[in-house]
């Protein structure tokens, strides 16, 4: 039952461990269009500097923390590049980053989900194009000591019945049938999810739906859930920090946000029946299955394949299609286009999967889609 908060009674947790507040933090960088790339016209590049009054533009936008460390690294590089055009990225959430755009406070959004019918028809700015701008995977980070070497196991029915309040001990049957040779902890489970509307809680409760009918019946697919159990906290970088601090803790973070605490990730079993953990490699294959996406039918949790990660998903930046200003919008359109062409470069080192080719394409299309305030389209 989606559309729901967490209950009342559950525990909400702050994060502070630096390594992970800085990847959720606002990103305020200095960016613009003042040097040569194959994805960005001279024109352009000449428009996004010169705003009104000769002076250049700034590009506000807010959301998802899944996209914060590729956001934070890609728009570092574009600093570099291009020193004219301020940018300002407040990782607050999907659903914050959803308001705000449909608000008209920011100049883009950014989203693990695409914005659905009523969402589109509450924008007080018209029309919304819907830009896939990066995938990645969704890491079951835990805490547990286990011997050097040992990953634990698990299935999508096992973990929904974890996050159901079904299985509380982690030495239960079911998990430890999954990890012979492991003996594991008769301790209780604590369950760490999202306490904000979230994609990243989207796609794994998409992928929970996909692999168990009582998920499905009791709790569904949404931003925000009616979780059974657990305790709640901000962000991906809170859900990590918890998990990080808690003993005997399991949650789902998107998958660069391990990186500094180290936290290990449960092998999944795929379909084809094979334990893979979340990486370039397994993300690439899980959405090499489904080539075609659009902002309707875009899920590619569970797809089939040996090599296939089954928690993966791309991310959105939301754009209303005619812009109110020509110079920012033309900076705005230049930025994504970078973003998701050449910026896709420095996607891989945090632990995002380089948009395939035939999703590079449609994040193009759909930037063409974006019109200046006479009609004009901003990108040739």
């Amino acid at each position: 039952m989606s559309g729901h908060h967490a209950r009342p009674g559950l525990r909400r947790r702050r994060s502070t461990h630096p390594l992970i507040a800085a990847a959720g933090a606002i990103l305020v960088l200095a960016v613009g269009a003042c040097s040569s790339s194959a994805a960005t016209s001279t024109a352009a590049v000449a428009a996004a500097t010169s705003g009104p009054g000769g002076h250049p533009p700034t590009l506000t936008g807010s959301g998802s923390t899944f996209d914060a460390p590729f956001f934070a690294v890609a728009f570092a590089k574009y600093q570099q590049l291009h020193p004219r055009v301020t940018i300002g990225y407040s990782a607050v959430g999907s659903s914050a980053g959803i308001a705000a755009i449909s608000a008209r406070q920011v100049n883009f959004g950014a989203s693990d989900v695409p914005m659905n019918a009523s969402e589109l028809a509450a924008a007080q700015g018209g029309s919304i194009t819907q830009v896939p701008v990066d995938l990645g995977g969704e890491g079951i980070a835990y805490n547990l000591s286990l011997p050097a070497g040992a990953r634990l196991h698990l299935t999508g029915p096992i973990l929904a019945e974890i996050f159901l309040g079904q299985i509380t001990h982690w030495n239960d049957p079911a998990i430890t049938a999954l990890n012979p040779g492991i003996t594991l902890p008769d301790a209780s489970i604590t369950v760490v999810h999202r306490s904000d509307g979230s994609g990243t809680t989207y796609i794994f409760s998409n992928y929970l739906s996909s692999v168990d009918p009582a998920w499905a019946a009791k709790v569904g697919t949404g931003k925000t859930l009616n979780w059974p159990v657990g305790e709640s906290a901000q962000g991906n970088g809170g859900v990590a920090t918890d998990v990080f601090r808690t003993p005997f803790s399991i949650g789902y973070i998107e998958q660069a946000y391990s990186l500094g605490l180290m936290l290990p990730f449960a092998a999944i079993r795929n379909q084809a029946g094979n334990y893979v953990i979340p990486s370039a490699q397994t993300v690439a294959a899980d959405a090499a299955q489904k080539p075609a996406i659009t902002p309707t039918d875009f899920s590619i949790v569970n797809e089939p394949g040996p090599g296939s990660y089954p928690i993966s998903g791309y991310s959105w930046a939301l754009v209303y299609t005619r812009q109110q200003n020509q110079a920012t919008g033309t900076a705005l359109v230049a930025m994504l286009d970078w973003l998701t062409h050449d910026g896709q470069a420095y996607a891989a080192a945090n632990g995002y999967v380089p948009l395939p080719g035939q999703i590079q394409q449609l994040a193009r299309t759909m930037l063409q889609q974006i019109t200046g305030p006479d009609g004009t389209q901003l990108l040739s």
